[in-house]
């Protein structure tokens, strides 16, 4: 009786462990009690080429994705529990719900200076991953077209306006007072859909449409993907499926370039992922202001900023217009029936007719403001690397800027200060972007920021891969320039005349930001952060025009 009683509390034991599963494989959104009776789960896995083999005893396999060596499955909780217990499986995530992030603009970002020189990004192919492209006369007929949410067309609208911010010929409007062009109206657009009709979409579904890109890059000459989309962070760039595909494409030669996302007014640590990978350019949204010039143009409050959680990658890479932004409109689409006043009539430009343009906010149009410029770039010199647009970029930004801003929408303040974690390298400037010949010769990825939560203060540290170091692209001289990294680090530079990407770390023991930084008691670290209940996640957020 006593061996009896033995082997059944062992098994039952050895049952209780089974049960709990390995938890380092499981993504913080995967950890409770309140799961679903199915759920449909990314399974990143190793070694590669082992589905069946790996995978077969728990759960329904629905479809391969060898970009991240993963597989899509629909599993329960207690088989999800016995699949993190599988030693051929590294790590399981939900297939995250993905969402769309919500003129004047190319005189602020001195695109005339490209069309002077007869720039227009013929031969360059952008993939654009969003919610469709509209056969309407403004935009190029796509040279390939999938549909990854079995639709037609563009019914959400996203998707057309940003194609028009980037490819845009102004055809509706050329006859007009003002014409609504985009910023490489010779470029080539290959439509990869992945919103449905009311913008949203999944993880899975995003990372198969970056994997087509990356086999048809060669056929059609895709040197630039579009993304203005995100969602949030719930782990390391280094184990997330979006970032590790967007990585690819990256490493494929494709300049993969990320909406920041539009969650700035709850603060710091807002950025949305893939935006948070180091590798692709990030993208903030600046206010043109409704003049030509961009001395006088702001940040916008909705623009989110970094650093990004878990890793504390210094985002957003640059910041880019974004806002009341006119471009091209998917008639009856969702965006129009929601937005009624921001549809453009023709007689405000002096025609007449149906309407063919809309005006949307966030910094979803700021992100094709610089894929559009990538475009130029490699358009001029077709063997630019994705490493060598990013720094070139980053390193001619424009960096004359307040040093705060204020505004009052709906009664309530928000005060925005300009530091690179608001507006990361700068403002784009394709003029000063094209007069620039520097070559990277490592990859540039986006710094660190380290915190010490003990003496309140933040450094900045070594890129995930040592980029500052002898061998890195820009040895002499400054990304940031003298711009200030915070408030209130008074008059010292982030780096000002000294060498950034020296053989020392860029700030070495000095702190960056002293104690009365936004890192002190009231920072988003306490009780009080924005990870409560009122988080900005919620379905309705989107930039509002400040």
């Amino acid at each position: 009786m006593k061996k009896r009683a033995l082997l059944v509390l062992l098994w039952g034991t050895l049952l209780s462990q089974i049960a709990l599963g390995d938890s380092s494989k499981l993504s913080p959104d995967l950890q409770g009690n309140n799961l679903p009776p199915k759920i449909n789960v990314i399974v990143q896995r190793t070694p590669p080429g082992l589905v069946q083999q790996v995978l077969n005893l728990v759960g329904t396999i629905l479809q391969d994705i060898p970009i991240i060596n993963g597989v899509l499955m629909e599993v329960t909780p207690d088989e999800l529990e016995g699949l993190s217990n599988n030693p051929n499986v590294t790590y399981i995530t939900p297939d995250r719900p993905v969402a769309g992030s919500y003129d004047h603009y190319e005189y602020a970002v001195n695109a005339p200076a490209a069309w002077s020189l007869n720039l227009k990004g013929s031969g360059v192919t952008v993939a654009l991953l969003d919610s469709g492209i509209a056969n309407v006369p403004d935009l190029p007929r796509p040279l390939y077209r999938q549909s990854f949410v079995g639709l037609q067309g563009d019914p959400y609208g996203h998707g057309t306006h940003v194609a028009g911010i980037i490819a845009g010929n102004g055809f509706s409007s050329q006859n007009g007072s003002n014409m609504f062009a985009g910023i490489a109206p010779g470029v080539n657009l290959v439509d990869l859909q992945v919103l449905n009709a009311s913008g949203g979409s999944s993880d899975s579904v995003v990372i198969s449409a970056i994997a087509t890109a990356i086999s048809l890059k060669n056929q059609y000459n895709i040197k630039v993907m579009n993304l203005s989309l995100g969602r949030p962070i719930q782990e390391t760039y280094l184990l997330d499926p979006l970032c590790i595909a967007v990585e690819q494409a990256w490493k494929a030669g494709i300049t993969v370039v990320v909406a920041a996302g539009n969650g700035g007014r709850m603060g710091y640590s807002t950025i949305l992922s893939p935006g948070n990978d180091p590798y692709v350019i990030t993208v903030g949204a600046m206010k043109p202001m409704d003049t030509d010039t961009r001395n006088d143009d702001l940040v916008a409050s909705y623009s989110s900023r970094g650093p990004t959680t878990v890793d504390g990658i210094i985002k957003p890479d640059i910041v880019a217009p974004g806002n009341e932004t006119i471009s091209v409109l998917s008639p009856g689409s969702t965006l129009a029936g929601e937005y009624p006043g921001n549809i453009v009539p023709p007689s405000s430009y002096g025609l007449s007719g149906a309407p063919a343009y809309l005006t949307l906010n966030g910094t979803s149009m700021a992100a094709p403001v610089v894929s559009a410029t990538a475009a130029l770039l490699i358009g001029r010199e077709p063997g630019i690397t994705p490493d060598t647009i990013k720094a070139r970029l980053m390193k001619t930004a424009y960096k004359v800027f307040p040093a705060q801003s204020t505004v009052v929408d709906g009664g309530v303040s928000y005060t925005d200060y300009y530091d690179a974690l608001t507006i990361g390298a700068g403002y784009l400037d394709i003029q000063a972007a094209l007069g620039d010949h520097d070559t990277a010769t490592r990859p540039a990825l986006s710094p660190k920021a380290n915190y010490v939560q003990s003496t309140g203060s933040m450094y900045m540290a070594s890129s995930p891969v040592a980029l500052w170091n002898s061998s890195a692209p820009w040895l002499n001289t400054a990304v940031w320039g003298s711009m200030v990294m915070a408030p209130t680090s008074g008059t010292s530079a982030m780096w000002g005349t000294s060498v950034l990407w020296g053989s020392s770390a860029m700030w070495g023991s000095s702190a960056m930001w002293g104690s009365s930084a936004m890192w002190g008691n009231s920072a988003m670290w306490g009780s009080s952060a924005m990870w409560g209940s009122s988080a900005m996640w919620g379905s309705s957020f989107d930039g509002d025009g400040n």
